[in-house]
């Protein structure tokens, strides 16, 4: 069996999707948290784009092998470990793909949002996040039950989506901003990721105080809202 290292940062969203599906498979790994403000020689001469997650894979007798982009070590650990939780069949398959894409997406624009000091421009790009989250309820909408993306069983899409909804969870209990509170499906499905035992486990337990205090840092529309 590979020794898998997470190399990772305390509050990074597209770490805790790696952690969240190394958590499901209950696979061993060591996490080493970094200071993205500060980084390492050691991290900048093995990180091509100088971001995390990286997962170094170690074999004996054999190179370290790193692999860095979060969705690319999430097909890795679907390639390589069991429970699979990618969808059997291949079209099924692509289209959960798809989704992940846009979780990316989105997780892009909430960096966007809450860094945004332009009253204006932060009221537009909620909106845009409004929309593009519309789309998402469209697409539960289609789950004859259950309550993650793809009805009873846990996916790659329920990790990918999980970290983004942290953002929300603070953002709406420390500030009148409701962007998805009419969404049904999106809070079914947004609770259900929250009472995860791995989704849980992948942040410390003042993950909520230190996301503010980061949010807060940026002096942003959102700072200043989460800081009043």
């Amino acid at each position: 069996m590979s020794k898998l290292t997470l190399i990772s940062h305390t509050l990074c969203p597209f770490v805790q999707r790696a952690a969240i599906s190394l958590a499901e498979k209950s696979i061993e790994f060591e996490r080493k948290d970094i200071d993205l403000g500060n980084k390492p020689d050691w991290f900048l001469k093995i990180s091509p784009l100088g971001k995390v997650p990286l997962l170094i894979v170690s074999e004996d007798g054999k190179d370290d092998v790193v692999i860095f982009e979060s969705n690319v070590i999430l097909e890795y650990l679907e390639d390589t470990t069991e429970p699979k939780l990618h969808p059997t069949d291949a079209l099924e398959r692509a289209r959960h793909r798809s989704w992940n894409e846009f979780g990316s997406a989105l997780l892009g624009e909430m960096w966007g949002y809450y860094n945004q000091k332009d009253q204006d421009k932060f009221n537009q790009i909620g909106q845009e996040l409004a929309a593009k989250l519309s789309m998402v309820e469209a697409e539960l909408a289609k789950n004859k039950s259950g309550d993650f993306f793809a009805g009873e069983t846990f996916s790659t899409v329920d990790a990918v989506y999980a970290p983004l909804f942290r953002y929300f969870d603070l953002i709406e209990s420390e500030t009148d901003i409701s962007i998805i509170a009419d969404l049904e499906n999106v809070g079914k499905w947004r609770k259900a990721l929250r009472e995860r035992s791995s989704v849980q486990a992948v942040v410390a337990s003042n993950f909520s105080q230190l996301l503010k205090q980061f949010m807060v840092k940026f002096n942003g529309v959102m700072g200043q809202k989460l800081a009043a």
